[in-house]
């Protein structure tokens, strides 16, 4: 008797990891952006959340997203994931020497800070500026993400470098849409991941190509 051999078990899918980072980068865009417009008292409450929940949960979504062979959904969410925690260093441990700085160069420490803060944002919206165009080839909600997101990235480097409180607050308002957007990008990423009887619209791919699937199965 000839033994047939098994046939090769099927590589499962994994999880779309991408509603969870999209939930991670809302919730911390949230807090800082309602800082910056004005709404609490001042307090740095987004900080831990910039360690702990958009810096290291995006981090990993973005690493598994290299798992799924998503080159879009990696490279967003790891970039992500470390401008939150770079944010967070440099918040907790960098602005904090500007007083020392100012004092040896007769500046105002705040100043120092925001033009600090302008030139990191401003090297974001330069990246955020072609994932922008590629997420036109993913869904229009993806792209209302990026696209709300440049907007506040640009507002708030120019704010931070012109010292204007007013741009500041702007900035605060668009990144409270931003997080919005991203907070319904994830809530439909997880709905429509359920296979039930509901699910929310995302939008086709806004480009000529038609986008590759957000998490393909390995073959």
């Amino acid at each position: 008797m000839t033994e047939t051999p098994r046939p090769p078990t099927p590589i499962s899918a994994i999880a779309d990891p991408a509603p969870l980072g999209l939930a991670a980068f809302a919730l911390t865009t949230f807090l800082l952006s309602a800082k910056n417009a004005g709404w609490t008292d001042g307090t740095d409450a987004w900080l831990g959340y910039a360690f702990a929940y958009g810096g290291l949960i995006q981090l990993l979504a973005g690493m598994w997203e290299f798992r799924n062979r998503n080159v879009f959904g990696a490279t967003a969410f790891a970039t992500y994931g470390g401008f939150w925690i770079g944010l967070g260093l440099y918040v907790r441990w960098v602005a904090p020497t500007a007083a020392a700085t100012a004092a040896a160069t007769k500046a105002n420490p705040e100043d120092l800070i925001q033009n600090d803060l302008g030139w990191i944002l401003l090297a974001f919206a330069i990246f955020n500026t072609y994932m922008l165009l590629w997420s036109s080839q993913v869904t229009a909600a993806v792209f209302g993400v990026f696209l709300t997101l440049e907007l506040t990235e640009i507002i708030l480097f120019i704010g931070n470098f012109s010292h204007s409180t007013g741009t500041i607050k702007l900035g605060g308002w668009v990144g409270v849409l931003t997080a919005l957007v991203a907070w319904y990008t994830s809530a439909a990423g997880v709905v429509n991941g359920m296979d039930g009887r509901y699910s929310l619209p995302v939008g086709s791919p806004l480009g000529a190509r038609r986008a590759v699937e957000a998490s393909p199965v390995p073959q």
